[in-house]
């Protein structure tokens, strides 16, 4: 059983309160992948915009003063 502190005091949590705390963690876990999803998304399109700049001719300093990156 996984234990709490209820007024200072540790004890077993209940299994009520073991079921939302699972529950708790499964919800973070997915949350953390979809924010993960769409951080490696985002930088993928960074990178693809960048080399598209550069194949139309663009220099990294221009594409620097374009986007701030």
């Amino acid at each position: 059983m996984t234990k709490i502190y209820k007024d200072g005091v540790l004890m077993d949590m209940t299994p009520q309160e073991e079921a939302e705390h699972t529950q708790l963690l499964a919800n973070a876990a997915a949350h953390k992948a979809t924010e993960d999803a769409a951080k490696t998304a985002a930088d993928a399109n960074t990178v693809s915009g960048k080399q598209k700049l550069k194949d139309l001719g663009l220099t990294d300093d221009e594409i620097k003063a374009l986007t701030g990156n």
